[in-house]
């Protein structure tokens, strides 16, 4: 049976500057199923680290949240005051954050730093129990125990990867953001990375949203995934679904432009730039991109809609 863990509805988070609003999410909504892997994907700009800063309360001005509304479980993140959501970070939901170099403490051992969090959120042990919880954390991000007194700066990528981790499932939360936790990893080091989230993610029962722009990457590792454009969400599909039969003209775009083992050919990007997010122009944000653009498209902005079974586009050709 299918529960949803999280559901987010038109969320809107705008960046205020003095020539007006950047639209960086421009009415967003999705859900995320228990213990489901859920990757959102696009091209850099298009709006997917805002929606993970969103989920997390951590948009700071010149943004802004300007509406909609984000349910995990019955708990409204949106409504909440700033010290009960700070509580509800790590302990319900927690991020891995893109570049692990910088989202550690240069200067406090890698145990402190967990001990760090733990002491955040209330939690009390005596120094023998936190230590065996450091160990035992750092085992099941497959790192050897001696890295609990080592500094940041001793570590390798990978490694500093999965401390993140290891702070990130340091409370056992129901749902873990991992923002681009490959990027400037080489790719033996990305599977290792991506092998551990998911093993942790099968302990734990917990559900993951995977946002970057790797299509491969994706098809390996998520269940469902939302494409954004531009602050929209285009396509929401399984990535099976997606990969047999894309229905937006970005996603066939962004699937062709892929290499590939079967057949050489000339690597096509997609032509043109994403549109400004400053002042949008009317209609579909893909249409001046489009191969299969109409006279609507220039008009009218299509709204996300489910035209097949558990398949959801935004597209005036559906």
């Amino acid at each position: 049976m299918y529960s949803e863990v999280l559901r987010v509805r038109d969320l809107r988070v705008y960046y205020h500057t003095p020539r007006g609003p950047v639209k960086a999410v421009n009415g967003v909504s999705f859900a995320v199923g228990t213990r489901e892997r859920f990757g959102l994907v696009g091209e850099s700009g298009s709006g997917k680290s805002t929606i993970a800063l969103a989920l997390l309360r951590l948009i700071k001005p010149p943004g802004k949240i300007e509406g909609g509304e984000i349910l995990l479980d019955d708990l409204n993140l949106l409504a909440l005051p700033d010290e009960e959501m700070r509580k509800v970070r790590l302990a319900v939901i927690a991020l891995v954050a893109q570049g692990a170099m910088n989202s550690l403490n240069p200067v406090l051992r890698v145990k402190d730093q967990i001990y760090d969090a733990l002491q955040d959120h209330g939690v009390q042990l005596s120094s023998q129990e936190f230590d065996e919880r450091v160990r035992d954390l750092l085992e099941r991000v497959g790192l050897r125990r001696e890295v609990a007194t080592m500094y940041p700066h001793e570590l390798s990528g990978g490694m500093k990867q999965r401390v993140c981790i290891a702070i990130a499932i340091s409370l056992r939360p129901k749902l873990i953001i991992a923002d681009e936790p490959t990027s400037a990893l080489d790719v033996v080091v990305q599977r290792q990375v991506m092998e551990t989230l998911e093993k942790v993610q099968q302990d734990l029962g917990a559900s993951i949203i995977l946002i970057g722009h790797d299509m491969g990457l994706m098809a390996q590792t998520v269940e469902r995934l939302g494409v954004m454009y531009a602050g929209d969400l285009v396509e929401v599909a399984s990535v099976s679904d997606i990969f047999r039969e894309p229905l937006h003209p970005y996603t066939r775009l962004l699937i062709a432009s892929l290499p590939s083992f079967d057949q050489k050919g000339v690597f096509r990007g997609i032509p043109g730039l994403p549109p400004s997010l400053l002042n949008r122009a009317p209609g579909c944000p893909f249409y001046p991109r489009c191969p299969q653009a109409m006279e609507r498209c220039a008009i009218e902005e299509p709204p996300l809609r489910e035209v097949q079974p558990k398949r959801w586009v935004a597209c005036h050709l559906y």
